[in-house]
């Protein structure tokens, strides 16, 4: 209810600009409503829509993530298309030889390799263990990782068990636990992840606390636990969205990471059993022919895959993490 001298004070006004000033047609007062008065404003900004807007715009980023789509897909879909050699079955030829290092022809569509096994099917069944194995890493390496390192940055009480923690862990050279653990455990795609996984997860916990120490005194943090807020859900509802787009970097290069890791775990002989294809058992195989000009085939075409697949990720990662930066939307 509006007060009765400020119905007075305006009518007055309004006398005023009529007769005394001569400017009626020029200003009026507004009239007042009590409505638009309470009205908040609304706004329909989402930080989602916003983040894959910035991220379309980045046509790069857009071209590699199609392309490395249509990888994974194609990856999954190949067995089952007409035509599909077993990658372990070895060829044998019309006097029942094995058809060795056949160069590429309408059957065998990368040639077969020293034991004349499908090229074709060995890069693709290579490509998808590589890569079941490197999201498999960092998804593990992402989901303990940011608990962990939540709690180290966020929990006081628990800096001293975590930093001590991760002082033994990081001084274990990263090649030694590889090497330790694939010597010891039966080899297989298990074997590997577990290996990887083991000390990885330090590595995102740490940048994880590093981040939460930079945001965890802040006002809004400060005001929800004098009100009482639960720490589980200040962590989950005021830390970890302002950190989406950092540790969608760290989890894309967690990708490509684990993939060059059990390239390297099988170059020196403790990877994944020969009968298991992989990215790293194909290059290791192909670099035994890099003397031979006619047999450089066998190493070129999984490198070309393990590159496309490393830099695509880097870059997209790269690409995402702008564009989840909420100073960077519009």
């Amino acid at each position: 209810m509006r007060h009765p001298k400020i119905e007075q004070l305006e009518d007055h006004v309004s006398e005023a600009l009529k007769q005394d000033l001569g400017i009626e047609k020029l200003f009026s007062v507004a009239p007042f409503d009590e409505e638009e008065v309470e009205r908040t404003g609304d706004s329909d900004y989402s930080y989602w829509r916003s983040t894959f807007r910035a991220f379309r715009h980045n046509w790069i980023a857009m071209a590699l993530l199609v392309l490395l789509v249509v990888i994974l897909l194609f990856t999954f879909v190949q067995p089952y298309l007409p035509g599909q050699f077993d990658p372990n079955t070895i060829t044998n030829g019309e006097n029942g030889l094995p058809l060795k290092n056949q160069k590429a022809d309408s059957v065998h569509w990368l040639g077969t390799n020293s034991i004349g096994q499908d090229l074709w099917s060995r890069v693709w069944a290579g490509t998808r263990n590589s890569l079941i194995i490197g999201i498999s890493v960092a998804l593990i390496e992402a989901g303990v990782g940011i608990l962990m390192g939540v709690l180290w940055g966020y929990v006081r009480q628990l800096d001293f068990l975590f930093t001590e923690l991760y002082n033994i862990i990081d001084n274990i050279p990263t090649t030694i636990v590889l090497i330790l653990v694939s010597f010891l455990m039966r080899p297989g795609m298990g074997t590997i992840i577990f290996a990887m996984s083991i000390t990885g997860w330090i590595g995102m916990a740490r940048f994880v606390r590093n981040q939460v120490l930079i945001i965890r005194d802040r006002d809004y943090n400060v005001a929800s636990r004098t009100l009482g807020t639960s720490t589980w859900r200040i962590m989950f509802r005021n830390l970890l969205p302002y950190l989406v787009s950092v540790i969608m970097l760290r989890m894309a290069l967690s990708i490509p990471g684990a993939i060059g890791s059990e390239v390297f775990i099988t170059y020196i002989g403790l990877g994944l059993p020969i009968e298991v294809c992989s990215l790293g058992n194909l290059i290791n195989e192909g670099r035994k022919l890099m003397m031979s000009p006619n047999l450089r085939y066998q190493l070129i075409y999984p490198t070309i895959i393990l590159s496309v697949v490393t830099v695509s990720f880097y870059i997209i990662g790269n690409a995402f993490s702008d564009a989840a930066d909420p100073r960077n939307h519009l």
